[in-house]
């Protein structure tokens, strides 16, 4: 990896590493280093398996000091919400980590940058490498960061289909979602879906899936509905 991109990294997230490697190999993905056929263990598996845990005790921490009288079980759910796959994958892109990882050719080429199981993995082995780094008080510092704030806000865009049918229900309306637009290889797509209710189009946005597309679509939706 090229020393200005790991600057460039470092500015963005505000820390700098004293053992700059640690940022690469937490950037490095399996099918990178398989390609350059470096060792097993030089990709970020092990650094997400780390930050993983590290996350995971910041997490419940924090909800633990939160909601003092919480049971358990409540404790557990909300935690799975904040580190889940998709949550982390979003926090990954308002930081545009996709940009810094390093991927094998075909993986890139299928838009490995913007899946959320890659994004999701690096963010952890980030927060592995900020650990080791840094020690324990960055890594929180990280988390909260990067993590953690808006946590609510970022919740809600990834529930934002259920909350949206919530919304239309209450007032006995009709929700449908439309195929606006398909652009690009097959390999490349970006689809563009627009949210109706009543037949009246509310929102549109797009998504490298039709998926992806509907919850952005859907998330503008409620903040427009909440708004008027």
């Amino acid at each position: 990896m090229r020393q200005e991109k790991i600057i460039e990294f470092e500015d963005r997230i505000g820390y700098k590493f004293q053992n700059p490697d640690l940022l690469v190999k937490a950037l490095t993905h399996s099918s990178y280093s398989n390609e350059k056929r470096l060792r097993k263990y030089e990709c970020n598996e092990r650094l997400e398996f780390l930050g993983d845990a590290v996350l995971e005790l910041i997490t419940s921490e924090k909800i633990f000091r939160e909601h003092p009288k919480s049971p358990e079980g409540d404790m557990t759910r909300t935690r799975a919400s904040y580190v889940c796959e998709p949550t982390l994958a979003l926090c990954a892109r308002e930081i545009q980590l996709g940009d810094y990882i390093q991927l094998g050719k075909g993986e890139d080429m299928t838009g490995g940058r913007d899946r959320d199981s890659i994004l999701s993995d690096a963010m952890e082995a980030t927060i592995g490498a900020v650990y080791l780094d840094g020690g324990f008080a960055r890594a929180q510092e990280y988390v909260e960061q990067f993590v953690l704030k808006d946590i609510e806000k970022k919740k809600l865009f990834y529930d934002s289909k259920t909350f949206l049918q919530e919304i239309v229900q209450r007032d006995h309306a009709e929700l449908e979602y439309a195929l606006l637009k398909e652009e690009g290889p097959d390999h490349n797509k970006s689809f563009e879906v627009g949210v109706f209710v009543d037949g009246k189009q509310i929102a549109s946005a797009s998504g490298r899936t039709k998926k992806k597309a509907e919850q952005a679509a859907a998330y503008k939706a409620i903040l427009i509905l909440e708004e008027a």
